[in-house]
């Protein structure tokens, strides 16, 4: 038995050739990828694939052409990895990469397009409203409930997002936010359950219940913490399960997303789920979801990076 694992591990090396590992990057979410993709290249090595590291930067183009890859996976997260741009200079070196495509990276990167579109096919998400430094900001609570997200419409990570329930809390939310990006969201809070849910290959893998003592799932709850806490199985009924995971595929799909992502929804009181936002490149950190929730499918980390690599022969 071993013997033939060896030999289909052999040639599935042959067929993945020289694999650049995109990392670092630019944005506010440079720490996490670096650590992302320290870990890929870890599981590459252990596969005896032979890899590249590229911390993508200003002379990108440059680099990638002189790397001499056959194939690039993808671990820059935020704007710059995650939202079409290095997809688009992936497709015109005609070099196969991991993830979604220029189109649906840019579009899932943009939480508001992404829920305008969700909304356009009736699948579930929260009120939510374009922010400006002209909005009447009690007028803003009032129509969402009084109790909001404030959010950055094309970071990750939690960086620059807050929860108010004040006018003056929304506004100096909003000032931190505009920092970030220009397009700047006001979400209504649903109140109850938190779940992260991955799709790898077509398969939606089993949900992961976030749980925190913080006032949200923030940035030091995600990759700083050690009292957040992730249940696998995620305590929902059969059904219910079978609920979020039809409307997670949808959404990816809706998204047009391939290979693989990470789904964030929110559950209010009644069990209504709520689709929040799309991850096209999800972490690989020692902190990240979508190698726990393939853990609980069976598939370990390094399987997980083949798997992700896999889709693009």
């Amino acid at each position: 038995m071993s013997v033939i694992n060896h030999q289909v591990d052999a040639s599935l090396v042959k067929q993945l050739g020289r694999v650049g590992v995109l990392y670092g990057g630019q944005s506010s979410e440079r720490e996490i990828s670096l650590q992302s993709g320290q870990a890929v290249a870890d599981a590459l090595q252990a596969a005896g694939v032979e890899y590249v590291m590229l911390d993508t930067g200003k002379s990108a183009i440059v680099d990638i052409q002189a790397a001499g890859i056959d194939r690039a996976f993808i671990a820059l997260h935020g704007p710059g990895g995650e939202d079409g741009r290095i997809q688009a200079v992936l497709e015109y070196l005609q070099i196969p990469y991991t993830g979604s495509d220029v189109q649906s990276s840019a579009l899932a990167m943009d939480k508001l397009r992404s829920k305008q579109l969700w909304r356009g096919v009736n699948l579930s998400t929260p009120d939510f409203e374009l922010l400006s430094e002209k909005s009447d900001w009690q007028t803003v609570l009032n129509r969402l409930g009084g109790d909001l997200m404030v959010k950055p419409a094309h970071e990750g990570s939690s960086i620059g997002m807050a929860r108010v329930s004040s006018a003056d809390d929304l506004a100096a939310a909003y000032r931190n936010a505009a920092q970030y990006d220009k397009s700047v969201l006001a979400e209504k809070l649903i109140i109850g359950a938190e779940y992260t849910v991955a799709v790898l290959d077509g398969k939606v893998l089993p949900p992961i219940r976030l749980e925190t003592d913080h006032r949200f799932y923030d940035f030091d709850a995600k990759y700083l913490a050690n009292d957040t806490r992730y249940l696998i199985p995620c305590g929902l009924s059969e059904a219910k399960e079978t609920e979020l995971k039809n409307l997670v595929l949808q959404a990816f799909n809706a998204i047009g997303c391939r290979g693989w992502a990470r789904l964030d929804v929110m559950a209010d009181q009644q069990q209504n789920f709520y689709l929040l936002e799309v991850n096209t490149v999800p972490g690989m950190t020692s902190h990240s979801l979508v190698p726990m929730a393939a853990k609980a499918d069976g598939l370990s980390f390094d399987e997980l990076v083949l798997t992700i690599l896999k889709a693009t022969l």
